[in-house]
């Protein structure tokens, strides 16, 4: 495939996560295995995610939740260095498909519960932080496995997309290490992951613009609608 093939990508990928808060590093996932290889694919998607994510942040700096953050690092950090090292060999089919089902179940428990979501205690971050973190380092991304309770804990638009991308900032800085240590992320991978930047920004900063437009209702079906399409897709690379 193409670098700038992969380029118009990573724009997309990273306007659509500047949306919904999530999808773009499934979208993103795809072209670079086509690209690179699985092996090299996730290494380099880390990077360029980093430098995504980093970007969202910031577009959403007056929004962010930094107790999530913080609840989020606390398990986030030791699982992710975790699944780095797990990374190098495990076959992930049974992952893959626990996290499509978990989508899917997520999605429709939003819809057929009685009642508004129901607030729970920032502390609970703590172990989606280590669930997510621990299964993202093992196949690329596992962003949708944080939305349901970003958004059950009240966090929606701006402060939705910019406390996960910040949460996620270390999470993949985490994963970086991790990748590093086990010869998985080299120079060259590296190189590849910062060449993808200027289209993850100017991704994100499109994608923002999109998001201050978006009512809140029609914000919560996208999170439906991105949901779906991972899940599926998680189950059927099972």
């Amino acid at each position: 495939m193409p670098l700038a093939v992969v380029e118009l990508v990573a724009f997309a990928a990273a306007t659509l996560s500047g949306v919904t808060g999530f999808g773009g590093a499934t979208l993103l996932l795809s072209a670079l295995v086509l690209a690179y290889g699985p092996r090299a694919a996730v290494p380099i998607l880390t990077v360029a995610q980093l430098v995504g994510n980093a970007s969202r942040a910031w577009f959403n700096r007056k929004e962010l939740d930094l107790r999530v953050v913080g609840w989020f690092a606390v398990g986030g950090v030791p699982a992710a260095l975790a699944g780095g090292y797990v990374f190098a060999a495990v076959p992930l089919p049974v992952l893959n498909w626990l996290i499509g089902v978990f989508l899917l179940v997520s999605v429709g428990w939003r819809h057929v519960r009685a009642g508004p979501p129901r607030r729970f205690s920032v502390r609970w971050f703590a172990a989606v932080g280590a669930a997510s973190s621990f299964l993202s380092a093992l196949v690329g991304t596992a962003g949708p496995l944080a939305a349901p309770f970003l958004l059950a804990f009240g966090l929606v638009r701006g402060a939705y997309v910019g406390t996960d991308a910040l949460a996620t900032v270390v999470l993949h800085t985490t994963k970086v290490a991790a990748y590093a240590g086990v010869a998985v992320l080299g120079g060259v991978e590296a190189v590849r992951g910062l060449a993808l930047a200027p289209a993850m920004v100017l991704g994100s900063y499109v994608g923002k613009r999109i998001l201050n437009r978006v009512p809140e209702r029609v914000f919560a079906w996208l999170i439906d609608v991105v949901m779906l399409v991972a899940g599926l897709r998680f189950i059927l690379a099972a």
